[in-house]
């Protein structure tokens, strides 16, 4: 980590300064430019953008809102804490989404993913505690939870199976640290598997079989396809994270999911029917090896979420894939015949 200038840098956001100013981290990402695009509706917020365009690009984030003086680009990394600093400098709310994220990802890149999802949080953490940011919402995942028996809460001590288990632990940990010893009002989501619009970039399940289907290639399971995750649509998630950030909690962790266990097989036939339904495309399934590190079933008790006034999940698992594939078709289109890439 950089030592802090003796000098505080003055970074102050264009335009209108009386607006609250916002930052999000991974902002160029599948979550955060959706949430970007919704802080902006009510025209009282501003939004500053931390990403190093790894995952997303500056054409994902203002694709949805003109380039102008309440939506900003701040290109930089989470590894870097001069940049954690400067992009923190003026902002009352950060909400911390940059990581690496997936548990391939991190079996494959162990030290990326202990850079980025460890030292990458507690540089935000710090640098928020420093630029005197009133509010820090962290993007955790279940992925900590391990094998514990589902319906997984927030009691049990988590016992992550992954290496990116561990490393969203250790930033929830540095979350309430960060909270006891320092007075920084840090909030911990534990997401779910999120989906929805914009998702066609994600190393996910559900872009993966979407991708596929319009293809005419097999949907791909990971080992026999009966392991379960709790799918939440973007909307959910996005109405979490805001309620997280108003609420006056100091310090907390909760669970954000639907509380619905969905095997793979059976979110691989949903996907299946409707892209035959709406395209007449058939899908086939292929099975392969076992993912290391996957969990073999997964979904939430959300009982401490609903404890934020007018968190509910609204959009059911049909509704939700019926609008992602509508987001397909419509940014894509149907090619049959030939490939298309994303």
């Amino acid at each position: 980590m950089k030592n802090l200038p003796t000098e505080k840098i003055s970074f102050e956001p264009p335009g209108d300064r009386t607006k609250k100013l916002w930052l999000v981290t991974g902002g160029c990402g599948f979550i955060g430019k959706n949430l970007a695009a919704r802080l902006l509706e009510g025209g009282e917020i501003k939004v500053r953008v931390l990403d190093n365009l790894s995952a997303g690009s500056e054409k994902d984030l203002f694709s949805a809102r003109p380039r102008g003086d309440d939506l900003e680009l701040f290109r930089g990394d989470i590894r870097d804490f001069m940049d954690c600093y400067e992009s923190s400098s003026g902002a009352g709310t950060v909400i911390h989404l940059a990581a690496t994220a997936g548990v391939s990802q991190s079996v494959q890149s162990l030290f990326d993913d202990m850079q980025t999802n460890i030292a990458g949080t507690l540089n935000m953490l710090e640098a928020a505690r420093v630029a005197e940011v009133k509010k820090f919402v962290f993007a955790s995942a279940g992925a900590l939870s391990g094998g514990a028996r589902p319906p997984v809460y927030e009691g049990p001590a988590p016992e992550p199976v992954s290496p990116y288990g561990a490393s969203k632990l250790a930033g929830e940990g540095y979350c309430r640290a960060y909270a006891r010893t320092f007075g920084l009002s840090a909030v911990a989501l534990r997401f779910g598997n999120v989906y929805g619009p914009g998702c066609a970039h994600k190393h996910s399940v559900v872009a993966g079989f979407f991708r596929n289907a319009l293809n005419g290639a097999p949907l791909v399971i990971s080992g026999d396809g009966n392991q379960t995750r709790d799918f939440i649509y973007m909307d959910d998630i996005i109405r979490a994270i805001l309620l997280a950030a108003k609420t006056p909690f100091a310090a907390g962790v909760f669970q954000v999911a639907t509380r619905r266990e969905t095997s793979i097989n059976e979110l691989a036939l949903a996907v299946g029917r409707l892209v035959e339904k709406r395209t007449g495309i058939k899908t086939t399934l292929r099975f392969g090896k076992p993912q290391p590190g996957d969990i073999r079933r997964n979904h939430s008790n959300i009982s401490m979420a609903r404890t934020m006034p007018g968190f509910e999940p609204l959009v059911s698992l049909d509704e939700g894939l019926d609008k992602t594939l509508e987001y397909f078709l419509r940014e894509y289109g149907l090619f049959r015949g030939r490939k298309w890439v994303v």
